[in-house]
Order: structure tokens, then C-alpha cells, then sequence
């Protein structure tokens, strides 16, 4: 009995011994990615804050691309975390950022900062920690957004501010604002949106966004030279609220940037189908930008 016991455990454990060895030295690009939890400065050389990101790397040898996450009012509420997950799932790097906790702010609306612009130091210093890493091309870095978040993926795709915090060398490869309001555009000083840096821009918006109405976008881009329209791409989610993509309960409150800034209340409807099919057209833009020939899996 005791020899067949010892026999047992020997085997088991060649077994073992040899699955190990035969294991891979690198999971595969769909295995579950590292994720490490960093901080950077931000490129206010006025007021520079240390900003605390996630950051999520992909099992994947050589220099990969990445994706700067910027989260809306609510902050980092777990929209981010969804689609990080397709595109790392898919051999792209994400760096999902949080604007409030340096600010000590809450967020929603009475949590927020006064303006977009001055989170724009934010966004900029991520892409500059992401450019340092030797395991990011820093060719092909994208930025995107939802709804305050979609502000800055807009206005970092403008050469004013490209310019003004990484120079002429330096650019986003690629941005995605989510229902980022597009009323505000050449209405608002601080919102200028009429040079480029050249990079594509896919915005992607709600039928039943009260922020914007359904046709705001299209008119902004056909309002822009036709060579800029070549480069912009537009994307309507039929019967979608602003923040369809926010996959948790209904939520109501007042904002007064609402209604193409004459404010009021606004009702956020969950829209599942929704988000699945953006998740997959983000992920297909950032593929194609970056030239990957990934077959996308969403997951």
C-alpha cells in the first residue's frame, strides 16, 4: 500500500514537473495583462501635480501600442476599465489616468474643475510617461475619452496644445472622444478647434445625447475645412443617451452644460448593445490607426 502511494506521488510529480517545462516562457497576447499602478507629473509647470494612473501592459514582445483612458465627470467609474480590457485583450497597452484625487476634488458636477483645459496637463504627461517606457512605441499612442474625458481627447488633437506641451515632434497618434459636446467648439475661448495636428479623430455620440443635439457633431465637422473632414469620422449610437456606455444604474442630475449650455436635467440610460458594438468599432479604429492585423477579440 505504502509503495503504491510513493509511486503515486512520484508520477504525479513528473507530471508536473514536466508540464511546467513545457509551459511558455511569455503568455500569450490574450492571457490577462500586467497591471501595475503608477503615478507621473503632470506638464503644468505652474502648478504640477503627481497623478496616480492604472496601467495595463499586454504579454506581448517588442514595442506595442498604447492608449491613454480619460475618465468623465464621475471619474474612473469602471467605463474605462471595459473597453481597456478588449484593447489590451488585443495587444494594446492602456494607461487609464485620474484627473480628480491631485485636485482633491469629488467629481460630478460640483466635483469637477472649472475647465477642460486645465486637466490638459494631465493627458499630455501621460503620453510623455508612456513614451519613456521602453516597452511603448511612442508612435503610437492614442488618447481617448468619455463625455469630460471626450473634451480633452478633442482639444489634444488641436496643434495649440500639442504644441504648447510636447513641442513640434510629438503628437497623439490617434484620439476617440466619447459624446464630448460638441457644441462647445469655436463657441467657448479655451475650446478652439481648427488646427490640427492631423491625426484621425472617431467621435462617437448618443441619438438622445440632451448635451448635444443629434446632429451637433456633424455640424462641427462640416463646419471645418474639407481637409480636415477627411480625418474626422463620426459615429451615431441610435436610441443611446449621453454616457450609454456607463454600465450602471440610471442616474439623473443637473448640469449646466447641458442643452447645448442652456443647462437643466439630464437622465443616464445604461445601453449594452451599445456599448458592445463601440467597444468593438474603438477597437477596430485603434487597430487599423496603429496598423495591427489582430483578429479583435472582445472579452
Amino acid at each position: 500500500m505504502k509503495k503504491s502511494i510513493a509511486i503515486f506521488f512520484i508520477t504525479a510529480i513528473a507530471v508536473l514537473a514536466s508540464s511546467l517545462w513545457a509551459m511558455p516562457s511569455e503568455p500569450t497576447i490574450k492571457a490577462l495583462p500586467r497591471i501595475y499602478y503608477v503615478t507621473f507629473q503632470s506638464l503644468n509647470s505652474e502648478n504640477p501635480l503627481t497623478v496616480a494612473a492604472q496601467f495595463r501592459l499586454p504579454w506581448r514582445k517588442g514595442k506595442m501600442p498604447a492608449v491613454v483612458i480619460v475618465h468623465d465627470t464621475e471619474g474612473v467609474n469602471g467605463t474605462g476599465n471595459y473597453y481597456a480590457k478588449a484593447l489590451n485583450n488585443n495587444g494594446i497597452a492602456t494607461l487609464e489616468i485620474d484627473m480628480w484625487t491631485p485636485r482633491g476634488l469629488m467629481g460630478l458636477v460640483a466635483g469637477r474643475p472649472k475647465s477642460v483645459p486645465e486637466t490638459l496637463p494631465d493627458a499630455y504627461g501621460a503620453f510623455k510617461y508612456l513614451s519613456g517606457r521602453s516597452e511603448i512605441d511612442a508612435q503610437r499612442i492614442g488618447i481617448m475619452g468619455f463625455s469630460f474625458g471626450g473634451v480633452v481627447s478633442m482639444l489634444t488633437a488641436t496643434t495649440f496644445y500639442t504644441e504648447k506641451y510636447l513641442g513640434h515632434e510629438l503628437k497623439f497618434a490617434a484620439h476617440v472622444p466619447f459624446y464630448p459636446l460638441c457644441w462647445l467648439y469655436n463657441h467657448v475661448p479655451g475650446y478652439e478647434f481648427k488646427s490640427f495636428t492631423g491625426a484621425p479623430i472617431f467621435i462617437q455620440v448618443g441619438e438622445k445625447d440632451v448635451y448635444d443635439g443629434p446632429d451637433t457633431c456633424s455640424r462641427l465637422t462640416q463646419s471645418l475645412p474639407e481637409a480636415t473632414q477627411k480625418f474626422i469620422s463620426i459615429k451615431l449610437y441610435p436610441n443611446a443617451t449621453h454616457e450609454w456606455n456607463r454600465l450602471q444604474p440610471s442616474v439623473t442630475y443637473c448640469d449646466p452644460t447641458a442643452y447645448q449650455g442652456k443647462g437643466g436635467e439630464v437622465t443616464i440610460i445604461p445601453n449594452p448593445q451599445a456599448a458592445v458594438e463601440s467597444r468593438l468599432a474603438t477597437l477596430q479604429f485603434f487597430e487599423r490607426v496603429f496598423g495591427l492585423s489582430i483578429t479583435p477579440e472582445i472579452r
